[in-house]
């Protein structure tokens, strides 16, 4: 089924649409033609100009309920959260508001207003366990669980039609939040620094951005897949370390990286994405090996600085 018979004029609702996974994804159902609606918290030079925008925090029951009755969509998309994986007290209150309130606000009001599928991305951070002495690591990961656990009891009592994609380590071109690892080890080699890194030890599942962007497509389409959860990883765990000896490869750095300058976190979460449900459930697996993913997310990098320092020489 192809994009443009799938989304031509469809309502979609999408959350976090200014993010790194939200501005490929409205690039896609725009150009599917769906009529897409999104809300940022502030304002965004670079929005996507194809879609109705709305402006403020959806931790305002009332303004979630205003918006979501004019936008009244088909399809939900709620990727906007607060993303720190810091486990320092001062991320509670933050992490709490942006992504657990948000979360409860919106599926209240699609549970009064309908709609076809409210499709909630999970973090490789939740506990994952049958033990009923599950500790999640950071505030981040709590409120992760919490919105789960909150999209399977609106959809086991309420019907919402919720659908859960358990989404692990994403990267690629456009993530500019340089306090992550890739952006701060990509800008570290261009600027001829060294980063500061703990041991790289942990093992991590890294699964491409639009590998992702494919997967929570097909989650609005998929029939019959209300109610569960569904790995979006690529089924294979590579240490930090690894990761960041290829990127010193690629970028052919002389830089020399100092693993173990910093501590471990506490908790640190170690899983692989189980691929069988996608493929089963959406027709999805990942498509993009990590080498060349790399590869573009480096190149992006480079061209982002290029352009930075062009900037800089014609205002001087």
């Amino acid at each position: 089924m192809s994009d443009a018979t799938t989304w031509a004029g469809k309502r979609v609702f999408v959350t976090g649409g200014t993010g790194f996974i939200g501005r490929p994804l409205l690039d896609r159902l725009t150009a599917a033609g769906a009529r897409v609606h999104a809300v940022t918290r502030g304002q965004d030079s670079g929005a996507n100009s194809d879609v109705t925008w709305y402006q403020g925090n959806l931790a305002d029951a009332s303004l979630a309920r205003t918006i979501l009755h004019a936008a009244k969509p088909d399809v939900i998309y709620h990727l906007a959260g607060h993303v720190a994986g810091a486990r320092g007290p001062e991320n509670i209150v933050p992490t709490f508001q942006g992504n657990l309130m948000t979360t409860v606000n919106l599926l209240t009001v699609a549970q009064s207003l309908g709609c076809e599928r409210f499709i909630l991305p999970g973090s490789l951070e939740e506990p994952v366990s049958e033990d009923s002495e599950v500790l999640p690591s950071s505030p981040y990961a709590m409120t992760k669980w919490a919105s789960s656990a909150y999209a399977r009891m609106f959809h086991a009592l309420y019907a919402v039609p919720t659908v859960i994609l358990r989404v692990f380590m994403v990267y690629g071109p456009g993530y500019q939040d340089s306090r992550k690892l890739l952006p701060y080890v990509i800008d570290s080699f261009l600027s001829g620094s060294a980063p500061t890194l703990t041991s790289g030890r942990r093992r991590v599942d890294w699964i491409y951005v639009d590998d992702v962007v494919d997967a929570l497509l097909a989650a609005a389409c998929a029939d019959g897949i209300e109610g569960r959860t569904i790995d979006v990883g690529s089924g294979k765990a590579i240490t930090v370390r690894t990761i960041v000896e290829t990127l010193a490869r690629l970028m052919e750095s002389p830089v020399v990286p100092q693993f173990g300058a910093k501590s471990e976190r506490l908790l640190e979460q170690v899983r692989v994405a189980d691929l069988e449900a996608g493929r089963e459930f959406l027709g999805w697996s990942p498509k993009m090996p990590l080498e060349e993913g790399l590869r573009r997310t480096v190149e992006w990098y480079r061209d982002r600085m290029c352009e930075s320092a062009e900037s800089v020489g014609q205002a001087g």
